[in-house]
C-alpha cells in the first residue's frame, strides 16, 4: 500500500503541476485576504483569519477534485489498472494508498497558509490572536479536506475520463458543502425539519468544529462520508 502512497505523491511532484496547485492555492486566497476590497481582512478591524476559513473551502473545492481526478481515471484510461491489480494487494489497499496520497498532497498544499497565521500575529495591535480558534478552524478545515479527497477518488473511480471526474466530483462536494444549507433555508422548510436537512451539510459541521469545539457527532459525520466514499471506490475497482 505504501509503494502506492509513495508512487502517487512523487507522481505528483514530478512535473510543475504539484508547485503550480501550492502557489494557485497561496496565490488566491492572497489575493481575496490582501488585495480586494470587500473580503481585504485589514478592513475587518480584527486580527484574526474567519475570512481564510470563510474562503479556503470554496478554493479547495475545485482544487483537490483537480488533484484527485487522474488517480483512478488514467489507469482506466492507458491500461495500467489491469497491471495494478496484479501486485498482491487486496482492492482496499489500493484504494487506501491512492487516497492517503491525495490527502498527504492536499495537507502538503495547506501547510504554506501558516504564514497568514503568522502575517495576521505580527500585524495585530497586541501581538495576540485567538489560538484556539484558529487550531479548531485548521481542524475543521483538514476534516473537509479529507472528505473532499475521498469523494474526488469515488468520483475518478467511476469514469476513464478526467474531465467528468473532475466535474463530478466539484458537483457532489458543492452538493455536500452548500447545497444541503441552501434546501434548508427554502422558506416551506423552515423549522426542525429545515435544521435536520442543513445537518447532512458539510457547511454545518465544518462551522461547528472550526467553533473551536470538537463534538462526537462532527466527528462521525466526517468519518461516514469518507467510509463510505471509499467503500463504494473499494468496491467499484474490485468489480472491474
Amino acid at each position: 500500500m505504501w509503494s502506492i502512497v509513495k508512487k502517487e505523491f512523487n507522481q505528483f511532484f514530478s512535473n510543475l503541476i504539484g508547485y503550480i496547485s501550492i502557489i494557485l492555492f497561496l496565490l488566491i486566497n492572497g489575493v481575496f485576504l490582501f488585495v480586494l476590497e470587500d473580503s481585504n481582512i485589514f478592513n475587518y478591524g480584527y486580527a484574526s483569519l474567519d475570512k481564510f476559513f470563510e474562503l479556503a473551502p470554496w478554493v479547495l473545492l475545485f482544487l483537490i477534485p483537480a488533484i484527485s481526478m487522474r488517480c483512478l481515471s488514467d489507469e482506466y484510461k492507458f491500461g495500467t489498472f489491469e497491471t495494478l491489480k496484479t501486485k498482491p494487494l487486496s482492492s482496499n489497499q489500493i484504494v487506501l494508498g491512492k487516497y492517503i496520497a491525495i490527502l498527504l498532497i492536499v495537507l502538503l498544499v495547506l501547510l504554506p497558509s501558516l504564514i497568514y497565521v503568522v502575517t495576521i500575529k505580527s500585524l495585530s495591535a497586541t501581538g495576540v490572536i485567538d489560538n484556539g480558534a484558529i487550531i479548531g478552524s485548521y481542524i475543521g478545515l483538514i476534516f473537509l479536506c479529507a472528505v473532499y479527497a475521498a469523494v474526488g477518488l469515488c468520483c475518478s473511480g467511476l469514469t476513464s475520463n478526467a474531465v467528468v471526474a473532475f466535474l463530478l466530483s466539484v458537483f457532489v462536494c458543492l452538493l455536500l458543502y452548500f447545497g444541503f444549507s441552501a434546501i434548508s433555508k427554502l422558506s416551506f422548510l423552515q423549522g426542525n425539519i429545515g435544521f435536520y436537512i442543513e445537518m447532512f451539510g458539510i457547511d454545518f459541521h465544518y462551522k461547528n468544529i472550526s467553533r473551536g469545539v470538537i463534538d462526537t457527532r462532527d466527528v462521525v459525520y466526517f468519518f461516514s462520508i469518507i467510509f463510505m466514499s471509499v467503500f463504494i471506490t473499494s468496491k467499484k475497482i474490485s468489480n472491474n
